[in-house]
């Protein structure tokens, strides 16, 4: 199974629901991994707790923050994930269960930037190519119209975040200005929600593709 078959894997019969949160079963999303790259492993990030030990988190202010690094392909990808409550709020001085359901979580999210349950995060009921747009109501900056846009059903900031995220790591993977196209048109209904919904999100991406683009024409 190549990365762009993990993209296209509808994972929906295996997304838990909490809160009117989705999240995908780990358990699963690693059994997939195995099949698509039998070499694949994921890697905790330990920190510095005291002269003797380390932890599998970074305290911030309090709270926690773990870092998984998934490798599939040969390619690894770093991800971090704060400890957090079913509300998806970060929890002050978490003990080793929420730490490792984190951990978890991180490596789940880290598979995502592979490709595996991306659509999950970038709030979409079903994966590239099954998706029906939603089209919605925009005002005109003018405010004197309406126009159809189409968005995501998701509005998560946490769901935003990791879209953008995931679309800027996977531009790693274009080799010329003519698939970097293809890759912003494969995805332009997410990215027309982005950029309601987070503008300075769009912006980053949008960044991305116009250095990338300025590098590829410079290389002819």
């Amino acid at each position: 199974m190549s990365q762009v078959e993990l993209l296209k894997l509808n994972v929906n019969d295996h997304v838990e629901k909490k809160q009117n949160l989705s999240y995908l079963s780990w358990a699963w999303a690693w059994a997939e991994a195995l099949k698509a790259d039998p070499a694949a492993t994921f890697e905790v990030k330990t920190f510095k707790h005291d002269e003797y030990t380390e932890v599998p988190y970074m305290g911030v202010n309090g709270t926690a923050m773990v870092w998984v690094t998934v490798t599939l392909f040969g390619k690894p990808m770093t991800c971090f994930l704060p400890v957090m409550d079913h509300r998806n709020k970060p929890i002050t001085n978490p003990d080793a269960f929420q730490v490792n359901t984190a951990i978890m979580r991180c490596m789940t999210k880290g598979l995502a930037l592979h490709g595996l349950g991306l659509y999950i995060y970038a709030g979409e009921d079903l994966p590239e190519g099954d998706a029906e747009p939603v089209i919605v109501k925009a005002v005109t900056p003018d405010k004197k119209a309406t126009v159809d846009v189409e968005v995501n059903t998701g509005n998560a900031d946490a769901n935003a975040e990791l879209f953008a995220e995931g679309m800027i790591t996977y531009t790693n993977h274009c080799e010329d200005a003519m698939s970097l196209n293809r890759y912003w048109k494969a995805n332009q209904a997410q990215l027309d929600g982005l950029k309601v919904s987070h503008p300075a999100l769009y912006e980053q991406v949008r960044n991305r593709f116009a250095e990338l683009k300025k590098q590829f024409s410079e290389k002819q």
